[in-house]
C-alpha cells in the first residue's frame, strides 16, 4: 500500500511529513538541511512494539488521546458529561500548496475535525505549525496542544531554555535529558519572568539543533519527554485557565501557533533563524530608525512636572538623544503608587500650561515625545474603579487581592477593550505622541467574570490584548510601540509581531544586563531589545563597571538612556554623546545584520558580532577581574571572529589596522583589558 508523503521546504531546510502505515496518523519522516528527506527516514522504527501501542511508537506529528494512549497525547476531547473521552479519528483528506500543508481527521463518533496546519515563512528557515478544532457537537478540550515536534538523537539530548525571575530574566540555561520528561510553562496570565516560551534541542553527538517558539501571551507549557527508541517528542500549546475549552456544535477554535527552526549550526546558528524571523514578523517597521530614547523613570519616579522632565530632555538633547519618554508619574492620582491607574488624563498641577504646550516644549528641542501607560491596570481608588467596579477580574463573594496596590481589568470583555482602544485613541490624537511603552505589572489572581458562566478567560484575555495592539498599528502606524511586562513578562512572537521593541528586564545594572541579553539573543533579535545606559549598581553581579562599558553593552540592541543626566559630570556626559554619536553611525548594521555570539558572560571576555555588507560591527566587553590583569602576563584577551572570508582584508577604521579574516577567526580581536578600558565598539571594513 503507497501511503502519502509532502515536503515542505524553507531557504536551507526540510521538512517532511507521511502518512504511517502503522495508523490513521502523520508522522515526521525527515527533518533538516535540504535533501535530507531522500533517503531512509532517521525516525524509522522497526515496528516490534511489543508492550506499547505502533502510535505510541511512531514519531507522529499529533495524536489524540485513545489512539496514543501510554506515551502522551496533544489532545484530549470528551462529551460535556465525560463519557468517551478519547478519540479515534481517520483521515479525512490533505491540501498541499507550495509553502503550506493541511491534513485533517475526524472523528465521526465523537464530533470533532481536527486540522493540521503546516506553512513555510519565506525568507526565514522556519515551519509554522497550528491545529484547528471544529465540533459537530458540544465537546470538552481537557488538552489543546499546538503541535508535537519529533527530534531523532543518537546520543544524549541536551536542552536548553531561558529561564530567571523578575530582573533576572533570560538565563540561558541548559541540561542533559537521556531520558524521562522536562517541562517548562507559566499560568500567570502571561509567559511570565520564570520561563520563556522558547526551546532548543541538541544531539550530544551532532552540531546540529532544534528549536521552537510558542506564539502566545497567556498560559502556555513546553514538555519534552526523551522516549525510548532515540527520539525527543516535544508538546508545546496553550493551557486554559479553568482546565478545558468547551465548544459548541459548529464552532471552530485554532491554537497558537508554533515557530519550528533548525540550523546545522548550533545554538548561534539558530539564533540567527530566530532573528531573521523576527525580521519577517517586524514587516515594513524594520526600516524604520529606532530612535535613541531617553526615559525619565529612574531620573524622577514619581515626581513628574513639567519643569523637571524640561530640564532633563534638555540635557538628553545634548548628547544626541532622539525621544524623550516620561514614564510613570504623568497622570491625575498618581503620587505614588498607590493611586490613578485606570484614570489617564495628564494631571493639570504637574503640566499648568497644559499637556500639550509641555510637549510642544520637548519637541522644541528637537526630540520626538513618548508616554508610558498601563492599560490593563486599574487603581482601588479610582475614578474608573468607582464607575466600573464590575470590569476587574472578581469572583463573586471572594475578597480582591491587591499587587503592587492594583487590580487588573478584564480585558477579555468587549467593552473594556472599547475603553482601552478610545483611551489610546484620545491620547495618540489629542497630543503629539510618537512613542507608547504599553507596560503591565501585575498577573490576573481572581480571575473570574461573574454571570458569564463557564468561559475560556486565558484565550479572552489573549485575544482582548491583540485586538487593543492590532487597533493601534492600524490606527496609528507611526506610532512606536513598546512591550513591557514588568521587565520580560510578556516576551514572544504574537508580541513582537505587534510591537517595535520588547523591554527585556527592569535591570540595567551593567554585568546583570550582559547576562540578560546574552540569553534573550539566543531566541530573539537586536531590533527588537531595547536596553537602557543607567547608573544602577549590580543586584546579582555588584562588581563595577565603566560608563564605556554600559554604552556598549546599550548598544547591542537599540539604545536609550535612563540614568539622572543631572548628576552626570560635563566628562560624562560627553562620553555619552561620543558614543550616541558612534551608536548612530552603526545602528543599521545591528539592527539589520547578522548576529554572532562571541564568548560568553561567564567567560573573560564576550562580545556581539553584527555583519552587514562590507561592515562588520563588534560590540566587545571585558567579564573578567576587576584589575583587568591579561589571562597571560603581557597577552590581550582575544574574542575570535565568525563567519567572515578567510582570504579577505578586514580594516579597523579607529586605528587603521588591517587583518586577515583567516586571522580574526582563528586568533581573533585583541583587546588590552584594563580598568579603564573594559569595553570597546570595533567597526571593520571589508577591503
Amino acid at each position: 500500500m503507497t501511503h502519502e508523503r509532502w515536503t515542505l521546504r524553507t531557504e536551507s531546510t526540510s521538512y517532511t511529513v507521511r502518512l504511517s502505515p502503522d495508523g490513521p496518523w502523520a508522522e515526521l519522516d525527515a527533518w533538516g538541511p535540504l535533501g535530507v528527506e531522500d533517503g531512509p527516514s532517521a525516525l524509522d522504527w522497526l515496528r516490534r512494539t511489543h508492550f506499547i501501542t505502533p502510535a505510541d511508537a511512531a514519531p507522529a506529528e499529533y495524536l489524540p488521546y485513545g489512539l496514543r494512549p501510554f506515551t502522551g497525547s496533544e489532545l484530549v476531547a470528551s462529551r460535556p458529561d465525560g463519557d468517551d473521552r478519547g478519540m479515534w479519528w481517520e483521515f479525512a483528506g490533505a491540501e498541499a500548496d507550495e509553502g503550506a500543508l493541511h491534513l485533517v481527521f475526524h472523528d465521526e463518533q465523537l464530533g470533532l475535525r481536527t486540522a493540521l496546519h503546516y506553512e513555510t515563512v519565506p525568507g526565514t528557515d522556519v515551519i509554522l505549525r497550528w491545529t484547528e478544532f471544529t465540533a459537530t457537537r458540544e465537546l470538552r478540550l481537557e488538552r489543546l496542544d499546538s503541535a508535537a515536534v519529533n527530534i531523532p538523537v543518537t546520543g544524549t539530548a541536551r536542552l536548553t531554555y531561558l529561564t530567571g525571575q523578575w530582573s533576572q530574566e533570560f538565563q540561558r540555561t541548559q541540561l542533559d535529558l537521556p531520558r524521562g520528561t522536562f517541562t517548562i510553562g507559566s499560568r500567570q496570565g502571561v509567559p511570565g519572568h520564570a520561563y520563556a516560551p522558547w526551546l532548543a534541542v541538541q544531539d550530544s553527538e551532532a552540531q546540529s539543533a532544534y528549536g521552537i517558539a510558542l506564539a502566545w501571551p497567556g498560559n502556555w507549557h513546553i514538555t519534552a519527554e526523551a522516549e525510548p527508541g532515540g527520539a525527543v517528542r516535544v508538546r508545546a500549546g496553550r493551557v486554559p485557565h479553568e482546565g478545558a475549552v468547551c465548544l459548541a456544535p459548529g464552532e471552530t477554535l485554532a491554537t497558537p501557533q508554533l515557530a519550528c527552526a533548525f540550523s546545522p549550526d548550533g545554538l548561534e546558528g539558530l539564533s540567527r533563524v530566530w532573528h531573521r524571523y523576527e525580521r519577517h514578523l517586524t514587516g515594513e517597521r524594520l526600516h524604520r530608525p529606532r530612535k535613541v530614547l531617553y526615559n525619565s523613570w529612574e531620573a524622577t519616579g514619581f515626581d513628574v512636572d513639567a519643569a523637571g522632565q524640561l530640564e532633563l530632555a534638555k540635557t538628553a538633547a545634548d548628547i544626541g538623544a532622539e525621544l524623550f519618554v516620561v514614564d510613570d508619574g504623568w497622570f491625575t492620582g498618581r503620587a505614588d503608587d498607590t493611586g490613578g491607574l485606570g484614570d489617564w488624563w495628564p494631571d493639570p498641577a504637574a503640566f499648568p500650561l497644559g499637556f500639550d504646550q509641555f510637549i510642544a516644549d520637548v519637541r522644541a528641542l528637537g526630540l520626538d515625545f513618548g508616554l508610558w501607560i498601563e492599560p490593563e491596570a486599574v487603581s482601588p481608588g479610582s475614578r474608573l474603579h468607582a464607575e466600573h467596579p464590575e470590569w476587574v477580574y472578581r469572583i463573586d463573594g471572594r475578597p480582591g487581592r491587591l499587587v503592587r496596590n492594583q487590580l487588573l481589568l478584564d480585558l477579555g470583555r468587549t467593552d473594556v477593550q472599547d475603553f482601552v482602544i478610545g483611551t489610546l485613541d484620545r491620547l495618540l490624537g489629542t497630543y503629539d505622541i510618537s512613542y507608547l511603552k504599553w507596560d503591565m505589572n501585575r498577573p490576573p489572581t481572581e480571575r473570574g467574570r461573574p454571570g458569564a458562566g463557564r468561559v475560556d478567560l486565558d484565550a479572552e484575555h489573549v485575544a482582548g490584548y491583540l485586538r487593543v495592539l492590532d487597533h493601534l498599528r492600524a490606527a496609528h502606524p507611526d506610532v512606536t510601540v513598546e512591550g513591557c511586562a514588568g521587565g520580560g513578562g510578556r516576551i514572544e512572537h504574537a508580541t513582537i509581531a505587534r510591537t517595535d521593541v520588547v523591554w527585556p528586564s527592569d535591570n540595567t545594572a551593567p554585568l546583570d544586563r550582559l547576562s540578560i541579553q546574552y540569553g534573550f539573543l539566543h531566541a530573539h533579535a537586536p531590533h527588537v531589545m531595547s536596553s537602557w545606559v543607567t547608573d544602577a549598581p549590580g543586584v546579582f553581579d555588584p562588581r563595577p563597571r565603566s560608563l564605556a562599558f554600559r554604552f556598549v553593552n546599550a548598544m547591542c540592541g537599540v539604545l536609550g538612556i535612563g540614568a539622572d543626566l543631572r548628576a552626570w559630570t560635563p566628562e560624562q556626559r560627553a562620553e555619552g554623546a561620543r558614543w550616541i554619536a558612534r551608536y548612530k553611525e552603526v545602528r543599521d548594521v545591528i539592527h539589520h545584520g547578522e548576529a554572532r555570539l562571541l564568548g560568553s558572560p561567564d567567560a573573560r571576555s564576550c562580545g556581539v558580532q553584527y555583519d552587514a555588507g562590507d561592515r562588520t560591527v563588534v560590540a566587545a566587553l571585558s567579564t573578567g577581574r576587576l584589575d583587568g590583569a591579561p589571562l597571560v602576563p603581557g597577552r590581550a584577551d582575544r574574542l575570535r571572529l565568525r563567519g567572515l572570508e578567510p582570504a579577505a582584508r578586514y580594516r579597523d577604521t579607529a586605528t587603521g589596522t588591517t587583518y586577515s579574516g583567516a586571522h580574526l577567526l582563528h586568533h581573533g580581536l585583541p583587546f588590552a583589558w584594563t580598568a579603564a578600558r573594559d569595553a570597546d565598539l570595533i567597526v571593520l571594513l571589508r577591503e
